[in-house]
């Protein structure tokens, strides 16, 4: 029989749920896998198992008292650790935080919790999140499970080992401009930025700012669509939220029928960088829509003028969030925060202005796009894994990059669209490293964009090919 923490969480919580087996029993099965891989990959970082165990019990004693299971009732979690936990060590993977022991969860955690899930402990991520490569100087770097001497993506880097890995039955991560999406390619997990405020950004020192989102990881695509059923909904406290009618359509079947769906595929994005071989991997994933279906033709919007407004609002955010770390313990932030920050601290009234121009062009041409259009596919990053021992690619195909960041433009060039986007597995490499399609929809389409990537999903089923580590 296949080992019950290697099974989809939709699948364990129906073994729960009718008894099959308890959550004890499960939360026992991913403890034994920690304590046998997690030394490996180094994705969990902070463990609360004690805590854990008298939750999985209490969960026991109300599913044995006849009270009707919650959501999310015995589910292990990892929280990735830019998220609080009230009495757990909540890192940002900065050293300025080493010791911090928030005294309140941040609210994706108490909403997972409220829903029945077991937090296991803390997932790893860089420092304060910044940059695709998951390392910092607290608890080291998260490796990839396909390949001991590759990087795992971030900044959900810690949150994907530990799906791939079978250390967590679901997962929680953020991203602002590729966090959720880049490890989950990488990982062989699945990874969904909702719409911009389905999931409410109450920790945010900008709310207002429209560009980043805390977001659901999971093994399969029904597994996202799980937690979205409870992390999304609105929020008195947070500025931009969406009411709570709109989880109305979470609750219906995850099936529907796509034929004839209108599938634009965009390729390299009028000619940006993109390794060969990932680029081939993810062109041949979408003909898979075909056999769907789906009417699949090459076509994309006008996004040019998003790495402007990426680098801008990211540099503004930088600069709100870090001016004190970096005044106050400059000797403890690495150099790309400082630099970003720095950006910030350098900019104009009239430089935000102009992006928010841009940005609204930006907006109309998506809109236009998917009024031709039901989804947009494209590749999820630029390249495959790489070095561990390198912070981030400097050149792709030949191509120098400006930024520690501008390889990532396949989920940036998104990001600032604020619209849903999700990275399913669609393949591997020649040395046998994950590649994940990304798949893009209209904003609030997340149900219709989830329903898409769970029939790729049954179709390719590249979920299941797990890391020989773990075999």
């Amino acid at each position: 029989m296949e080992e019950i923490n290697y099974r989809s969480a939709v699948d364990q919580l129906a073994l729960i749920n009718d008894k099959s087996i308890s959550c004890v029993e499960l939360l026992n099965a991913h403890i034994d896998q920690l304590n046998r891989i997690n030394p490996e990959v180094n994705a969990m970082v902070t463990l609360c198992l004690d805590s854990a165990l008298e939750e999985a019990k209490y969960a026991d004693k109300r599913i044995f008292n006849g009270e009707v299971p919650r959501v999310l009732e015995g589910l292990p979690v990892a929280i990735k650790d830019l998220h609080m936990t009230k009495g757990l060590l909540s890192t940002e993977g900065s050293r300025i935080y080493k010791d911090r022991i928030p005294d309140h969860d941040s609210l994706i955690v108490s909403r997972l919790k409220e829903a029945g899930a077991i937090v296991i402990g803390k997932s790893n991520t860089p420092e304060f999140g910044a940059g695709s490569q998951t390392f910092n100087e607290v608890f080291g770097p998260t490796l990839n499970p396909y390949d001991l001497t590759k990087t795992c993506g971030g900044s959900s880097g810690g949150s994907a080992v530990a799906l791939a890995c079978r250390l967590a039955a679901i997962a929680s991560g953020s991203d602002l401009g590729g966090s959720l999406r880049n490890p989950a390619a990488w990982n062989n997990v699945v990874g969904l930025r909702p719409t911009l405020g389905i999931v409410p950004p109450r920790e945010s020192n900008v709310p207002w700012n429209t560009l980043s989102t805390d977001g659901p990881m999971g093994k399969t695509v029904e597994d996202v669509f799980l937690q979205m059923k409870v992390i999304s909904g609105s929020d008195r406290l947070t500025p931009i939220t969406f009411p709570e009618s709109f989880k109305q359509n979470l609750q219906k079947p995850l099936e529907g029928n796509l034929k004839g769906l209108k599938i634009a595929w965009g390729g390299r994005l009028n000619n940006r960088p993109i390794d060969t071989e990932v680029f081939d991997i993810t062109e041949n994933a979408v003909k898979k829509f075909i056999d769907i279906g789906c009417d699949v033709s090459y076509d994309y919007p006008n996004l040019d003028d998003s790495d402007q407004v990426f680098q801008t609002y990211r540099a503004y955010k930088f600069a709100v969030d870090h001016i004190n770390h970096v005044a106050d313990f400059p000797d403890l932030v690495k150099e790309t925060v400082k630099w970003n920050t720095q950006k910030g601290l350098d900019m104009h009234l009239i430089d935000l202005a102009r992006v928010e121009v841009l940005r609204k062009s930006i907006w109309r041409n998506m809109v236009d796009f998917f009024d031709r259009y039901d989804y947009f596919a494209l590749p999820v990053t630029s390249v495959a894994p790489f070095s561990i021992d390198q912070e981030y690619p400097l050149q792709v195909n030949g191509i120098e990059l400006d930024t520690y960041i501008d390889w990532m433009w396949p989920c940036y060039t998104i990001s600032v669209t604020g619209m849903p986007a999700i990275s399913v597995p669609c393949g591997f490499t020649s040395n046998n490293l994950p590649v994940g399609i990304q798949l893009v929809g209209p904003s609030n389409s997340d149900k219709g964009l989830l329903q898409l990537a769970h029939e790729y999903q049954e179709v390719t089923e590249h979920w299941k090919t797990t890391p020989n580590l773990i075999e």
